[in-house]
C-alpha cells in the first residue's frame, strides 16, 4: 500500500528541486528530491516496515542526520518532511539547519497528537521547552537520538506556528489536517 501524494506539496514544490528528510517509499511525495537519512542501511526498523508496506524501500541518497546535513548554503530549493521532525530533541536546531539549506520553501507534516496511538494522550510540547532545549537550557536524555523510540515533541497546529513565529519564520499555509495520508497538520514555510 502506498498513501496519496499531496496536492498542496505538488501546488508548491512542482518544478523545483530540494531534499526530503526521511523519505519512503510507501509515503513519497512524488516530487524531485534526494532522500536524506541517519542510516544508508536497508535492514532499519523503518527500511523494513516499508518493505512490508509497499515492497520497496527508498534508496537513501545522502547519509546524514537530517539536522546536519553535508550540502551549501541555499543550495536547494525546497526541504520536505513528513512525520519527521517530532523525532529531534531540538526541533527548532532542524528548522535553522533546513532555512540554511533552503532557498525557497519548507514543507513540514508533523503528527497530530491524537492520531498516533504513541502519542495520545501525551502533553502538548510548550514553546517554552523547545527554547530551553535549543539553548541547550534542557540537555538531551543520554544515547543517541536517532535510537529514541517515542516522539520528543507533540504540537497543535497553532503551536508549530507560533514556534515558527518566534524564529522568524514565514508561514503561508497551515493544513489542519494533512491533505496527504490525514494523521498530520501540514505547515509551508516560505523562505524568499
Amino acid at each position: 500500500m502506498k498513501f496519496r501524494e499531496s496536492p498542496a506539496a505538488h501546488r508548491y514544490l512542482d518544478g523545483l528541486s530540494g531534499l526530503e528528510i526521511g523519505g519512503s517509499a510507501h509515503n513519497s511525495f512524488g516530487l524531485k528530491t534526494r532522500n536524506v537519512d541517519y542510516c544508508a542501511d536497508m535492514d532499519t526498523v523503518y527500511k523494513l516496515a516499508e518493505v512490508e508496506m509497499c515492497g520497496e524501500a527508498m534508496p537513501v541518497d545522502i547519509t546524514a542526520p537530517g539536522n546536519k546535513i553535508p550540502v551549501p548554503d541555499k543550495s536547494e530549493d525546497f526541504v520536505i518532511s513528513s512525520h519527521v521532525i517530532e523525532h529531534f530533541f531540538d526541533p527548532m536546531g532542524a528548522l535553522l539547519e533546513w532555512v540554511r539549506v533552503a532557498r525557497r520553501y519548507i514543507y513540514i507534516i508533523c503528527p497530530l497528537r491524537d492520531a498516533l496511538e504513541s502519542d495520545v494522550n501525551l502533553p502538548i510540547t510548550p514553546l517554552e521547552e523547545l527554547i530551553d532545549r535549543h539553548s541547550g537550557k534542557i540537555a538531551m536524555p543520554p544515547g543517541n537520538e536517532w535510537d529514541y523510540p517515542l516522539h520528543f515533541t507533540r504540537w497543535t497546529p497553532m503551536g508549530f506556528v507560533q514556534m515558527c513565529q518566534y524564529m522568524g519564520l514565514n508561514v503561508v499555509e497551515v493544513q489542519q489536517k494533512d491533505d496527504k495520508v490525514g494523521n498530520g497538520f501540514a505547515v509551508v514555510i516560505k523562505l524568499d
